[in-house]
């Protein structure tokens, strides 16, 4: 399916630094947090938070009471008077909020929907769930986030085994992962260029309580770790025989990001430039073999790609969410493009992954690029858990 009618006004969206975790975010509540940063942001825009008629709230680390967590996000917001769905798909949840909202401009359900999308890796919770069957009733208990990451229920493996695996299978070396963290450094330090200049574009500060009495504002990334060739060479590959060195992998961090999605006419009216338009194209889904989640991304992109009826050639600026180095690497070996094609000014692999917002940061990075390459279509994809990603394509110019 090719969309027609919906788009993102240029500078209608913000992203927060990433925090890594149990960093200055770590004591903040996830809704609370990203609705008062979204809050904040619209009041610098000088626009009424009631001028919304929909809310997508996109976030999957469950925090206290996120049972009412779009109406409650809405509220905090300051539109208290409209309804809101919370989406969570892993780290494509900012992909899928985003067509969602698209999908109800196409069909005429909405005029007006904002996506947010946010999460707290810190402090993630750990649940107790009953157990009648059990010797004594004895709970079974949970870490949302480590035993997550650690095993997969269906594919049996944790996430960096199903990446050892598609590297063992495509013969991906530790020297070819080590290059590729090496590269997205350097491209991540484009962005610090000038003071900064490229994040400055979209990036909007975060407020984290470091005590009772005292907060710290986050201007920019925090836990970003300096890299050289030599160094990654002493960093420790967690799983034996493997080639995906704990530099070679995402980190978990907290942040939040907003975008709103409209028709042509709002968007030009609320564009910081009513001469640059971000219209939303089409959308990509795709479900690797069990225990394959590296290498979902490409089919997502592939359909994404069909779907807008467009080849990879004419694709100007490339994001993808990067958990590991070879997920980027399979992409590009079966796209048939250069690596440095991919994930200009960083990526998740350099910031970190707060999960809901990862693909929102990656998605406005894209369309700030491709701003500064005069326009040209911008393509994100992805990976999510349970071998799955989600892609999509954006035209800007």
């Amino acid at each position: 399916m090719k969309l027609e009618k919906a788009f993102i006004p240029y500078r209608g969206y913000y992203s927060t630094p990433f925090s890594r975790w149990q960093g200055t975010l770590q004591n903040e509540h996830a809704i609370e947090l990203g609705a008062s940063t979204a809050k904040r942001w619209l009041e610098s825009k000088g626009w009424d938070p009631k001028m919304f008629d929909y809310l997508f709230l996109g976030m999957t680390i469950g925090q206290k009471q996120w049972f009412y967590g779009s109406t409650w996000a809405a509220a905090l917001m300051g539109a208290d008077h409209i309804p809101g769905m919370t989406i969570s798909q892993a780290c494509t949840t900012s992909t899928t909020c985003i067509w969602m909202a698209a999908l109800g401009i196409e069909t005429g359900m909405f005029k007006l929907p904002f996506c947010l999308m946010t999460d707290r890796c810190s402090n993630g919770p750990h649940i107790v769930w009953p157990n009648p069957l059990g010797p004594g009733g004895e709970v079974i208990s949970e870490n949302w986030m480590m035993d997550n990451f650690n095993r997969d229920p269906w594919g049996g493996m944790a996430m960096v085994q199903t990446a050892e695996a598609v590297a063992k299978e495509i013969g991906f070396t530790r020297e070819e992962s080590d290059e590729l963290v090496l590269l997205r450094y350097n491209q991540y330090l484009m962005a610090l260029e000038n003071d900064r200049a490229f994040q400055k574009r979209y990036m909007f500060p975060a407020i984290g309580r470091i005590s009772k009495k005292e907060t710290k504002v986050l201007e920019q990334d925090e836990g970003v770790i300096p890299t050289t060739r030599e160094g990654l060479k002493n960093v420790r590959v967690p799983v034996p025989g493997g080639v995906i060195s704990f530099a070679a992998q995402t980190f978990p961090a907290d942040g939040n990001c907003g975008i709103i999605v409209t028709t042509r006419e709002k968007a030009k009216e609320l564009s910081a430039d009513p001469n640059i338009e971000i219209q939303i194209i089409s959308y990509g889904y795709a479900r690797a073999e069990k225990a394959r989640m590296p290498k979902a991304p490409v089919p997502a992109a592939q359909m994404a790609l069909e779907n807008a009826g467009l080849k990879i050639d004419d694709i100007a600026v490339i994001k993808m969410h990067e958990p590991f180095t070879v997920n980027t690497y399979y992409f590009a070996k079966q796209f048939g493009i250069k690596l440095d094609r991919i994930n200009n000014y960083g990526s998740s692999l350099i910031y970190g992954h707060p999960q809901g917002p990862t693909a929102g940061r990656l998605i406005i990075e894209g369309i700030e690029e491709a701003v500064l390459k005069g326009g040209g279509y911008v393509l994100f994809s992805g990976c999510a858990a349970g071998d799955t990603a989600a892609s999509l394509i954006l035209k800007v110019g």
